[in-house]
């Protein structure tokens, strides 16, 4: 896995992360679920990696 795709990764999930907590904040359901969705690609993503790094 590379710097940037880490970096990506990392950036994903911290946006999620913040608009999980804005949504909750604001009562925001869908805002909320999108958080959760950005999160849940972030780690799907570095499972993906992490699996090649183990490979390659």
């Amino acid at each position: 896995m590379g710097i940037a795709d880490k970096a990506e990764n990392s950036l994903q999930d911290m946006s999620g992360k913040a608009k999980d907590k804005v949504g909750d904040a604001t009562d925001d359901k869908d805002l909320q679920a999108r958080g959760k969705t950005d999160q849940a690609k972030a780690k799907t993503k570095k499972a993906g990696e992490d699996i090649k790094d183990e490979l390659g």
